[in-house]
């Protein structure tokens, strides 16, 4: 049987976050079977559990937040993508999350750190059974036009693969690949997908500080590209980290509909919005999905038995 995961024991964090640029402490608990991924304001009067769920996401305009029931004038936590990622990536079904801030720690700009957080904590096998979210028919998402167009696509797959195409209008973007697909089953997340950073554009960056935001950003957490260059003095991490971090990000976005996927996740351009809306299309129709659990481990997708903690 294919067992939902959660942590050994827990572990903490201390970073800023990338916007509010606060001071902020993490620590990871076990959760109980079916808990899900709950994250818990500890520093409110009183403490406020926030799951997450595709419902609970109140803003997607800089990174994914959530709140409780969606209400954008609750408690918030915002920027959970990267953790989410990281969960993904090792395969955990269940974990609380007290945080003493609203925004989770920027860190290294990657899933990385967090990665090594989890894992340094151990991954336990538990007694139910996990249950993957199914897609059953093609759900697409569409923005724009021309060359504002962008769009967002699940289709049924025995398994869980992700494409993601850029196109951005900077020299240093451009010379870098553009396009990538990365299959979940192939343990190879933590090497190919976990190191990729957070990017930002000079000019960008200039308007969001004067906008309140960015305020923790740095070289330390985030790749900086000007006009021409990537301005990081130890380049890029990969050389396709741009699309890289684009998917990193898809799988953090997608893990908020509170199961594992199974299906072909592509995407042109897209971002947290765009993500979060496809995941609401997915939602809105009940014969687009189902969910399954794995009895015999031979009948999962190839390499999902594997996904921690072979590592």
């Amino acid at each position: 049987m294919l067992q939902q995961r959660t942590l050994k024991s827990l572990t903490r964090a201390v970073g800023v976050g990338i916007h509010s640029g606060q001071r902020v402490e993490l620590t990871l608990r076990p959760a109980a079977p079916d808990t899900g991924i709950v994250f818990r304001r500890v520093d409110l009067n009183t403490p406020v559990d926030i799951p997450v769920r595709t419902d609970t996401v109140c803003d997607t305009r800089m990174a994914t937040t959530i709140s409780p029931n969606g209400d954008p004038g609750g408690p918030k936590v915002q920027t959970i993508e990267h953790l989410l990622s990281a969960c993904a990536g090792l395969g955990l079904d269940n974990l609380y999350v007290d945080i003493n801030a609203d925004e989770v720690p920027i860190l290294d700009g990657s899933a990385a750190s967090f990665v090594y957080l989890l894992q340094s904590a151990g991954i336990e096998l538990q007694k139910e059974p996990k249950k993957f979210l199914r897609v059953k028919k093609t759900v697409e998402v569409r923005q724009g036009e021309g060359k504002r167009l962008m769009w967002a696509r699940l289709a049924p797959h025995h398994g869980y693969t992700l494409s993601f195409e850029i196109e951005f209008d900077n020299p240093a973007v451009s010379a870098t690949g553009q396009q990538y697909v990365f299959d979940m089953g192939s343990g190879q997340y933590k090497r190919e997908i976990a190191r990729a950073r957070t990017f930002g554009m000079t000019s960008d960056i200039e308007l969001m500080r004067s906008r309140g935001l960015t305020l923790g950003g740095s070289m330390d957490n985030a790749i900086v590209v000007d006009d021409y260059r990537v301005l990081n003095a130890d380049g890029l991490r990969y050389d396709d980290e741009f699309v890289k971090h684009k998917i990193l990000d898809a799988i953090g976005d997608m893990q908020v509909v509170g199961h594992p996927l199974l299906a072909a996740y592509t995407s042109f351009k897209g971002g947290h919005a765009l993500n979060n809306k496809l995941l609401r299309a997915l939602l809105a129709d009940e014969t687009a999905y189902d969910y399954v659990t794995f009895e015999d481990e031979a009948k999962a997708p190839q390499g999902f038995a594997k996904l921690a903690p072979a590592w």
